[in-house]
Parts: structure tokens; C-alpha cells; sequence
């Protein structure tokens, strides 16, 4: 345990050896193309290569930052998406009952197959996420983006501050998931150490 450990503390100064490396080879590059007499093209490209170097730079720095998910480990706001998921999933799986059943919401009568497709997913993504798969929590978060879209539309329409608070909490809740999911799929992308079972 304590040796993986240190060759991930390696791995990582490694990277961020590289990364310091490789600025200084870029501004030898981009100091040779901005001579003069090469025309307005060269500035436009220098600019080009001095952004595409500083989002470089930033990448490496935030992947130098990264550990590979521990065998068995689970990321808190992975784990927070896949009880999220279960909820909404358990909610799906009673209407789709209900709706089998025959039960009516105000007076119209409700299509059981869309309500049982819906909890069929959200149950996938829900076990998907407590295996920390990669797929579930894109899934996952491909339907907080939806929830965020959704919501910010729906304050365009609120009637109440009821109807404001709740869609306010609804926005600000999804949003922050979704952020944080970001780096958690980072790291379960990430491959697993040499050496690691």
C-alpha cells in the first residue's frame, strides 16, 4: 500500500517536471517565429501557440494534481449522484406502478412505457455509479445539465416564491453536483497505476 503510494507521489513530480519543461522549449519556439519581417501571420500564430501553451500548462498542472481512484474507491459526489439517481429512479419505479395500475393524475390517464424507460435508466446509472463507472456518471451528468437547463428556464416562469425558491434550490443543487462530478470523472478516467491490482 505504502509503495503505491510513493511510485503515484513519483508519477506525479514526473508530470510536473515535464510540464516545466516544456514551457521553456515553446518560448525558444515562439521567440524564433516572432523575428521580424514575418508579417502579420506570425503574430496571429504566436498568440495561437502562447494560448495553446497556457491552457497546456494549466492541464498538466491539474493532472499533476490528480490520483487514480484506490481499488474499491468511490468518490464522495459520485456516491452523493448515485443515491440522487436511486431516489429518482425509486420515484419513477412507483408512478410506473401507479400508472400500471390505472390510478389517473388529475383526470388524464398516463402512459406506464415512458415511466418505466425513465426508471429503468436512472436504476442503471444508480448502480453504474456505486461501481464508479465512468459512463453512469456522464450519463448522470448529462441529466443535471438537463435539470440546470430546465430550471433556469422554469425562473423565467415562476408564479409564486414558492415556485422561486424551489427551482433557485433546484438550480444551485444540480449545478454544484455537476461540478464537482467534473473531477471525479477525471479520476475515474484516469488509468490505474503500473504496479496496482
Amino acid at each position: 500500500m505504502a509503495g503505491a503510494r510513493e511510485r503515484k507521489r513519483a508519477d506525479r513530480q514526473k508530470r510536473k517536471r515535464r510540464s516545466t519543461d516544456r514551457p521553456e522549449q515553446t518560448d525558444s519556439a515562439t521567440a524564433a517565429g516572432a523575428a521580424p519581417g514575418n508579417g502579420a501571420a506570425s503574430s496571429s500564430e504566436t498568440f495561437q501557440e502562447r494560448m495553446a501553451r497556457r491552457y497546456e500548462e494549466r492541464n498538466a498542472e491539474a493532472r499533476a494534481q490528480l490520483e487514480p481512484l484506490e481499488q474499491g474507491e468511490r468518490p464522495r459526489a459520485v456516491t452523493v449522484g448515485a443515491v440522487v439517481s436511486a431516489l429518482l429512479a425509486l420515484l419513477f419505479t412507483v408512478s410506473a406502478i401507479l400508472a400500471i395500475a390505472g390510478v389517473s393524475a388529475g383526470g388524464r390517464d398516463i402512459k406506464p412505457l415512458p415511466i418505466v424507460f425513465f426508471s429503468a435508466v436512472f436504476w442503471a446509472m444508480a448502480v453504474g455509479m456505486w461501481r464508479a463507472r465512468y459512463w453512469a456518471v456522464l450519463g448522470f451528468q448529462t441529466v443535471l445539465l438537463l435539470m440546470m437547463l430546465a430550471s433556469a428556464f422554469g425562473l423565467v416562469v415562476v408564479n409564486t416564491v414558492l415556485q422561486a425558491v424551489g427551482t433557485t434550490l433546484l438550480l444551485l443543487g444540480s449545478g454544484a453536483l455537476f461540478y464537482f462530478m467534473i473531477r471525479a470523472m477525471a479520476r475515474i478516467q484516469m488509468p490505474t497505476p503500473p504496479g496496482a491490482d
